[in-house]
């Protein structure tokens, strides 16, 4: 099979400088969607590291904006884990505490799961968010989702093999038995990362370098779930630092220091 379309690969030189242009991006992409004729701005967040890159850099970025830009943000996950919001893997608790105290986006657009329901029930809650978020979408239409990709190519909680990643109908599903622990989850689907206006992969570190290479180049028959993420009408972007694209022979644009 074809390889699909890598994308604009930027790498910087360290994860430092990603962070800092990834939260300049942020604060322009929600500028521009807020001139716009819906004049709002939807962003889908993940966890793991991303999270203290966020924290260290989205507040200043977004604070010339004003309070008044804030308010017109909706903000939802990509994936959560079915743990207490209080809970050290809990994705929107980790925001909570290093950013949304910062980033003052009002709590009631702010979509999360509700950690006290059975998983099947989580994800059909956190479903039904969505779409009343999303009104007059048939499938939620983020303006900019920012995606992880783990060292086996995983994205949300979407792993390699697992049978969501043939899932069509639902937006939300949960998972019950997540190869990476906690086991319960609940994920956005491909049909909802496909279906967005922005997405931008973001990956550091040596670790990540090796599938990085099968993502972006290699011609696999049963392609890793990352690679399934190709935007139907949206731009599709990656963020690497040096070290996790140290093995790539494809075309990228090299950012450095001033």
């Amino acid at each position: 099979m074809a390889a699909p379309a890598p994308g604009l690969i930027s790498v910087f030189s360290s994860p430092q400088e990603l962070g800092a242009s990834l939260a300049q991006l942020v604060a322009q992409r929600a500028a521009s969607c807020l001139a716009g004729a819906r004049a709002r701005f939807a962003l889908g967040l993940s966890g793991g590291s991303l999270v203290s890159m966020l924290a260290r850099e989205l507040p200043a970025a977004a604070a010339p904006a004003g309070p008044a830009s804030l308010a017109r943000w909706t903000l939802g996950f990509c994936d959560e884990r079915l743990v207490p919001f209080e809970h050290a893997e809990s994705t929107y608790g980790l925001y909570r505490t290093h950013l949304l105290s910062r980033l003052p986006i009002p709590d009631g657009q702010v979509i999360t799961i509700n950690p006290q329901l059975p998983v099947q029930e989580a994800a059909e809650d956190y479903a039904q968010k969505l779409r009343q978020a999303f009104q007059g979408d048939s499938i939620p239409v983020f303006d900019l989702l920012i995606l992880g990709v783990g060292p086996d190519g995983h994205t949300c909680s979407l792993f390699p093999d697992h049978p969501l990643l043939q899932e069509r109908e639902k937006i939300v599903a949960p998972i019950s038995d997540s190869p990476k622990p906690p086991p319960q989850r609940v994920t956005l689907t491909l049909p909802v990362l496909n279906a967005a206006r922005t997405v931008i992969f973001v990956a550091t570190g040596e670790g990540k370098a090796a599938v990085l290479k099968r993502i972006l180049e290699d011609k696999e028959e049963n392609p890793l779930p990352a690679a399934l993420v190709q935007p139907h009408t949206g731009k599709l972007c990656w963020f690497l630092d040096e070290a996790a694209a140290r093995l790539l022979t494809v075309p990228f644009e090299k950012h450095s220091a001033l």
